[in-house]
């Protein structure tokens, strides 16, 4: 990490957005302005003053205001500064002469303009303001000096994932461990994603996200084995066997579950946007990193700490009392067994609930947010209202029709007559291309300029006779909306089908996938309803301090989406791992589904409540677009843990019963065995039992009371999980099962009212007496 780290300060950056689209009118358009204008590259941005009284032509506020520009004009990095004051700027003051602008070109794109630079043009040009002259600015370059300190959203998310981890463990040092495993692995991914920008198009966003989704499931996974270690210490294993144990069982999860994430986020490479290879190339390799550090160097830091993964009490507790039994009880179990006897109301519920949230999804509307949905109290946003007053809302957002050679008179004559047009300006041509400014009544994210966007390009150009193209940051927004709304369906289909072939070969069952695949369209649905409802509806926005409502933007579905499969896999994974686990032993799905809630649902919970802190600390970070997203997925992966795996996969799980487990003996024999738990223990051989005679259990299942339990299930299982025999207590709650030889069985006991138990059993030579007592809310487990 040291020498990536090193490597990568050395290096410095090189991000770079590359908006290619292919075959779209707004690239033509881009293309013959690059032909004609090849050194327009670096970034415009621009400051607006407004006087209350008089006119901005006042010899006063002129006094004032050339000084500035022309100290602006002088600063290197600067490669000119239009005025309004100049001959070639007229048209640069409101028809009202209370509002005018200058536009100050920069010599490099917004990225690498330095923001010590960016600063001193801001802080010069607001030291013009005074009472009665407002100075703002606005601009790409402008709004990156406005963007909380670097690393803030990070340092938030950690300090809350901190607390968290503190409450659930009660140990400085277990709380630690997931911290320090997930930022070993944001900080390598970023750093080895910071030297790939030398060799590859990284977007400036990828970082951000790959820092957002690193720390979620980096904390995650290292909680998940931390956990699983804990555990074992607690019930009785020396420090280094259940660290091995842990890595054997919740270290298989991971891996599977990272490779869910990958596969996942890998999904974007089908839609074909030049834009997302960037994203999937940081964020997937922050997750490989993540994945490697919680399998190598979390054992490691197990063994060094030993006993004091524990708390304190609990390490006096397991001293003198000895170790726990295995179960669960308390909150989780009681749920547990409560999902179980109501699956058919608590999967309503669920649904209900879910399909309301999901309501808001149906007026989704993609674009692209600008520097208008900035918060009300930045110099970007009061700049950007100052144009659209002063020059009209489609100001902030004009068009570019270009055509190359030809007659352009009846084109122009055609774009001034058509409604919806306020202005239209024709720039001398260049290297025979002609570029024709359109500045739109309405504002750039609006509806009705996407509907004239397409009424130029279906009927007012082709009925000039020409051929042009309409392009600028309005018409790329819209394609790239319809470009990946086009290429959506297509994308969500492959990460189901991926992710579906990667639990069929894991849990060995075709309705478990399939399950899954159901409840992430539904977390989907919902989450992007809640998305919806804030940044498109602006419920809450204030709240939040995150400016104004507009459209989602156009790459947020396929990110969040990708994450959200992801994120959703590996709660999925966890879940299911745990029930298959006591699947293979007790062959007993109620069983099963009721033990992998009550063990999984408290750690599944505190991880998701982790990733919701995470995700929402990235509202802190300036960027809209990481905003979005991290309200979006702690959206998701809250309605996904507490809704959909602890009460909506469960309790449809309960509704299947042994189909859940169900694949076709053809497909058995041709699926690899890719095991998520570690591999069963052989049944004992026919040798093995013929050495002793037969034999038996018998006992009673009775309440903690005495009162004698009927019709408990009590079935005797081999160490590798084979049924050997399966019987039901009778009215005064006898039972007995029939053993094959002396040896280590497994008895588990389940009852619909009571909990269940699970106890291993040495057999001799004569029969075995063994009562079994149930209480209820109690889940006793097999590990």
């Amino acid at each position: 990490m040291f020498g990536l780290g090193f490597s990568a300060s050395t290096a410095g950056t090189n991000y770079a957005n590359v908006f290619s689209l292919p075959d779209t009118d707004s690239k033509s358009a881009y293309d013959l302005m690059e032909k004609a204008f090849p050194n327009t590259s670096g970034d415009t941005d621009t400051v607006v003053w407004k006087v209350d009284e008089g006119s901005v032509r006042d010899q006063a506020v002129r006094d004032r205001i050339r000084p500035v520009l022309d100290d602006i004009a002088k600063m290197h990095g600067v490669g000119a500064v239009t005025s309004p004051y100049d001959a070639r700027g007229a048209a640069q003051v409101s028809k009202d002469g209370t509002i005018a602008y200058a536009q100050v070109t920069f010599v490099k794109r917004a990225n690498e303009v330095p923001k010590e630079l960016v600063q001193d043009v801001l802080d010069t040009a607001q030291g013009a303001d005074r009472a009665g002259l407002q100075v703002e600015l606005g601009g790409q370059a402008i709004q990156r000096v406005q963007e909380p300190p670097q690393g803030l959203s990070e340092g938030v998310g950690i300090v809350a994932a901190a607390i968290v981890l503190f409450l659930a463990f009660g140990s400085f040092f277990a709380m630690t461990l997931p911290i320090a495993i997930a930022v070993f692995g944001v900080g390598t991914g970023l750093f080895a994603t910071q030297l790939l920008s030398h060799t590859t198009d990284v977007p400036d966003i990828a970082p951000l996200l790959a820092s957002l989704i690193g720390l979620g499931v980096g904390i995650d996974y290292a909680l998940f084995i931390v956990t699983r270690h804990r555990k074992g210490i607690q019930r009785g294993l020396d420090p280094e066997e259940a660290a091995v144990t842990a890595l054997n069982t919740s270290g298989r999860a991971v891996l599977f579950a990272g490779g869910t994430v990958c596969i996942a986020l890998a999904g974007m490479l089908v839609t074909r946007l030049r834009f997302l290879d960037g994203v999937v190339i940081g964020t997937s390799l922050t997750v490989v990193l993540s994945v490697l550090a919680a399998t190598t160097l979390l054992p490691a830091l197990l063994g060094f700490l030993g006993p004091r993964v524990l708390s304190r009490r609990q390490r006096r507790r397991l001293a003198a009392q000895g170790p726990e039994p295995e179960g669960a009880s308390g909150l989780a179990a009681r749920w547990s067994t409560a999902v179980q006897k109501r699956p058919r109301r608590t999967a309503a519920l669920a649904l209900v609930f879910m399909a309301v949230l999901a309501v808001p999804v149906l007026s989704l509307r993609l674009g692209a947010t600008d520097q208008g949905n900035d918060d009300a109290s930045t110099t970007t946003r009061k700049a950007y209202d100052l144009l659209a007053e002063g020059f009209g809302p489609g100001f902030n957002g004009p068009l570019q029709v270009v055509t190359e050679g030809g007659e352009t008179s009846a084109l122009v004559k055609g774009l001034q007559d058509t409604p919806g047009v306020a202005r239209v300006a024709a720039l001398p041509p260049a290297q025979g291309v002609t570029v024709i400014q359109v500045v739109p009544t309405t504002s750039p994210q609006s509806v009705r300029t996407d509907r004239l966007i397409d009424r130029l390009r279906d009927d007012v150009i082709p009925a000039a006779g020409v051929e042009a193209h309409v392009g600028g940051v309005t018409a790329v927004s819209k394609d790239f909306s319809t470009v990946t709304g086009d290429r959506l369906p297509l994308f969500i289909a492959t990460i189901i089908g991926l992710g579906f072939l990667l639990l069929l070969v894991a849990f060995r069952s075709l309705v478990v996938p399939l399950t899954a695949a159901l409840m992430n369209l539904i977390a989907a649905a919902a989450s992007f309803g809640v998305l919806v409802a804030i940044f498109q509806w602006g419920w809450g926005l204030e709240l939040l301090g995150l400016g104004k409502e507009g459209p989602i933007n156009a790459f947020l579905p396929v990110i969040m989406l990708s994450l959200l499969f992801g994120l959703s896999m590996d709660y999925q994974v966890f879940l299911v791992s745990r029930m298959h686990e006591e699947w293979v032993h007790t062959r007993d799905n109620a069983r099963a589904v009721r033990v992998g809630l009550a063990e999984t649902s408290r750690v599944i919970n505190s991880a998701a409540l982790i990733m919701v802190c995470v995700f929402m600390a990235f509202v802190l970070s300036g960027d809209s677009g990481a905003a979005m997203a991290g309200v979006g997925l702690a959206a998701a992966v809250a309605l996904d843990a507490f809704i959909l795996r602890t009460a909506l996969v469960p309790a449809a799980m309960h509704l299947l019963g042994d189909s859940n487990w169900w694949l076709p003996k053809g497909l058995e024999k041709r699926l690899p065995h890719l095991a998520v738990e570690p591999k069963e223990e052989a049944a004992p051989s026919a040798e093995a039992r013929a050495g002793g005679s037969a034999s038996a259990v018998h006992g009673f299942v009775r309440t903690a009371d005495g009162e004698p339990v009927a019709g408990a299930a009590v079935t005797l299982l081999s160490g590798g999980g084979r049924q050997l025999d399966r019987v039901e207590s009778l009215a005064d709650g006898s039972y007995i099962v029939s053993v094959p030889a002396p040896g280590k069985y497994l008895l588990a006991t389940t009852a619909p009212t009571y909990g269940s138990r699970a106890r291993h059993v040495d057999v001799g030579e004569g029969p075995l007496v063994y009562d079994v007592e149930l209480v209820e809310g109690e889940v006793d487990a097999v590990n």
